[in-house]
């Protein structure tokens, strides 16, 4: 079997099965309910919550609550972040009651608001002070605990592969990396042979992260990993199936519900606006859809005047939204089939 053929095979996170390896990446501020049932429905084989803040999770605050919420998908995969020990345990127990079947640890994420707390990827500069929340949080739940990390803080400190071994002997069941380091946010390519040193040092599933879109860049990042799952991101702006194509493409199958035709692309987006409409309320759902209205418009239109656009991403009456998009779409866009037969 060639790399890209396993991914269509099921993986165990402990005692949960994943019906295959290709996952939709914890994006906060996008991987809301309405962005992964679609994932899910696509084809992907797990998906994860957006970022929770622990700290806000255990002291009732903020959307947090809401952020965990189960969306009914066979497996409900919660993301926590923080830095205190107790607020990461209660957080997870609190997921855990929610119905969370999986609870991933974010050591990865490199935005300054994350780390300027001492949380995300700043952790890989203590391994000490991480495995603290590590323990915390595999002793406060009995479902499988995963971590998802980055390379290392810079290129002077390249610790994944000790991170991953000292998790997997705390009871961690999967580490994810991405394969850049914490400096170099998203800029330049991925380091996707550096993931290799994770994978030769731990006997726990690793899954390979970033500048994942494609079925060949999944193909090329498990020759070049050793890696038994791959999870993309960024990839699915504009695109919710692309995990879904990519593990069909491991099976030489079809990814299911892609737009095939303007119209089809069309009637997509709209549903998808109207159900986040529906996720967050009007007032709120404006404001969060306006980012995936312009993505959809990025990836699949071309030429689209000013004002057309201005109508999509500005407008406060929702019946004036759908009518601009539809237009844009229909007139100026070309389908998710259409674009990948090109």
């Amino acid at each position: 079997m060639n790399d890209l053929g396993k991914l269509g095979e099921p993986l165990s996170i402990g005692d949960v099965t994943i019906r295959n390896r290709v996952f939709l990446a914890p994006m906060s501020g996008v991987t809301d309910e309405a962005l992964r049932t679609r994932a899910y429905a696509h084809g992907a084989g797990l998906v994860v919550s957006e970022m929770v803040a622990s700290g806000e999770l255990a002291k009732g605050r903020g959307s947090s609550g809401f952020r965990i919420r189960h969306s009914g998908l066979p497996v409900h995969m919660v993301q926590l972040a923080g830095r205190e020990a107790a607020h990461m345990a209660e957080g997870a127990r609190i997921a855990v009651g929610e119905g969370a079947n999986v609870i991933d640890i974010n050591m990865g994420c490199p935005a300054k608001k994350v780390t300027g707390g001492y949380a995300g990827s700043a952790l890989m500069r203590d391994l000490d002070y991480a495995l603290t929340l590590i323990d915390a949080v595999v002793g406060a739940v009995e479902v499988p605990v995963t971590l998802k990390m980055r390379l290392g803080w810079d290129d002077d400190v390249l610790n994944a592969p000790e991170l991953a071994q000292r998790a997997e002997q705390a009871g961690v069941k999967m580490v994810t990396v991405h394969g850049r380091t914490r400096c170099q946010f998203y800029q330049g390519k991925a380091d996707w042979r550096a993931i290799a040193r994770v994978k030769q040092s731990v006997g726990i599933p690793v899954v390979a992260n970033g500048d994942v879109g494609t079925a060949q860049d999944a193909a090329e990042i498990l020759q070049q990993s050793g890696a038994d799952a791959v999870m993309a991101g960024r990839s699915h702006y504009g695109a919710p199936w692309t995990a879904g194509m990519i593990a069909a493409a491991s099976t030489n199958g079809t990814a299911a519900g892609v737009p095939q035709s303007s119209a089809e692309m069309a009637d997509y987006v709209a549903t998808h606006y109207e159900d986040m409409l529906a996720l967050y309320g009007i007032e709120s759902g404006l404001r969060q859809a306006r980012k995936h209205l312009g993505w959809y418009l990025d990836r699949h239109t071309s030429n689209v005047p000013d004002a057309l656009r201005r109508g999509v991403l500005t407008s406060f009456e929702p019946k004036q939204v759908i009518s601009s998009l539809r237009e844009a779409l229909m007139s100026f866009g070309e389908s998710a089939f259409e674009r990948n037969a090109a």
